[in-house]
């Protein structure tokens, strides 16, 4: 969870490159570079005979190696999945039977370490204290992705908690994972909280990578790595296997290095009837349940076919500054952020867009205090639903108030930087919204 100010730098995922869409590739077009192709591009390579999943999982494996682990250090990559190989080399024996189940068929991509993998990878969310036996099944994006044809390479850092056990916490940093940091600057702050999962899209150490959302956890990343985020509605992706903070506003979505890329890693984790293990993926709002209204029966199943280089003529775009160059009011912006800012707000004009000046209307966002509260009940009753999901890690089982215990019994791997002061105040909360609070 990141502030709401962020909103504003929604504008940088609009000027990232649109290409390869659903037309045709050319395989001789494709970068030498493997890791700077795109889906379609790869898709054509590998259609074509020229390149295999294989090769290409080993080759990202290899840059992981080389950047993340090792040289810059991006630490973007909390585990390899030991598997890999073999899903690659399964996707390549399917390709050869003239079978190819999605657009991401034979492609690598990274989940954030929050998104449950019934395989031999941990689910962690950056805490010792869900570390231990892997998750027992797969997070429904998760078995969406296998069932596709995707090949899940790893699991990344992100923000521990997804950004939610303190106020001091830090974008990136996790217990268990360390800091990740900036691809473009390894001294920048990478944002949060999917900060791995941004990360690993910019640095190219996956073709795309999936985070999760309550706010501003996928689009703040992208921002801050010169990629693209998508944070889809709730209830598009389903969060069943996902560690939560909020049911109301959890969803789980794409980075990728291109909008026709994330718009293709969206096509193949939506879910496209209802799962039983999220209420929200009926496609009917909280409270409605009951009433007789379905899933809509609209819902695209291809999503890189609205991929439209035009696509901002006739549009008009709400532009504020609030919050520009950080969170601290006291912070001027640096220049160079106004100036990129600016330059990019006159590419949106230059596309079609009309763009209105929000501040010089005098527009404000409203208090985000009743936001706040929601998510640490949310947080308080919903972490405790997916504990009873886990087996043979510290909190299996558990409530919140257990992985409190863990972080004071190990506060020398949990808390050398910050406390748990957000973990307090959820579990002080009493039970149910109609009883007193602290």
């Amino acid at each position: 969870m990141t502030a709401p100010v962020i909103r504003n730098l929604l504008l940088a995922a609009l000027l990232l490159p649109a290409s390869a869409a659903a037309q045709s590739v050319s395989p001789s077009s494709i970068p030498t570079q493997h890791n700077e192709a795109t889906v379609a591009q790869l898709q054509a390579q590998m259609a074509s005979g020229m390149l295999t999943s294989e090769q290409l999982t080993s080759e990202y494996i290899a840059r992981i190696i080389a950047l993340d682990q090792n040289g810059p250090g991006v630490n973007a990559v909390i585990e390899l999945n030991p598997d890999a190989l073999v899903m690659a080399r399964n996707a390549d024996a399917l390709r050869k039977r003239g079978v190819v189940l999605g657009p991401l068929h034979g492609i690598p991509v990274l989940l954030k370490d929050n998104i449950d993998t019934g395989d031999k990878m941990q689910t962690s969310a950056g805490s010792f204290a869900l570390v231990g036996m892997p998750a027992s099944r797969d997070s429904t994006v998760a078995a969406n992705l296998r069932a596709g044809g995707a090949v899940i390479l790893g699991k990344t850092n992100l923000s521990e908690w997804a950004n939610f056990r303190s106020f001091e916490s830090i974008s990136g940093w996790s217990g268990r994972g360390g800091q990740t940091h900036n691809p473009y600057g390894i001294d920048r702050n990478p944002c949060g909280s999917s900060s791995g999962s941004g990360a690993a899209a910019s640095a190219n150490f996956a073709t795309v990578s999936f985070g999760s959302e309550t706010d501003g956890s996928i689009v703040c990343p992208a921002n801050a790595n010169g990629v693209v985020g998508i944070k889809p509605t709730v209830g598009l992706t389903s969060r069943a296997g996902v560690v939560p903070i909020s049911h109301t506003q959890d969803t789980v979505g794409p980075h990728g290095r291109t909008v026709a890329d994330a718009a293709a890693a969206l096509s193949v984790i939506q879910s496209r009837s209802f799962d039983g293990r999220d209420p929200a993926t009926s496609g009917v709002p909280l409270g409605w349940q009951g009433t007789g209204k379905t899933r809509p029966k609209n819902i695209p199943t291809d999503y890189t076919k609205f991929v439209n280089p035009n696509g901002l003529q006739g549009a008009r775009l709400g532009v504020t500054r609030v919050g520009l160059g950080g969170f601290d009011p006291n912070v001027p912006t640096p220049q160079s952020v106004l100036d990129g800012f600016e330059a990019a707000v006159d590419e949106l004009t230059t596309a079609g867009a009309t763009v209105i000046d929000l501040d010089a209307q005098g527009f404000n966002f409203a208090p985000a205090d009743g936001e706040f509260l929601v998510l640490l009940f949310d947080f308080r009753n919903d972490v405790g639903a997916y504990f009873a999901t886990r087996v043979g890690v510290p909190v299996a089982g558990g409530t919140l108030q257990s992985a409190i215990d863990f972080d004071n019994a190990h506060a020398d791997v949990e808390m050398p930087f910050f406390n748990q002061d957000i973990f307090d105040l959820a579990n002080a909360l009493a039970p149910g919204p109609n009883d007193p609070q602290p």
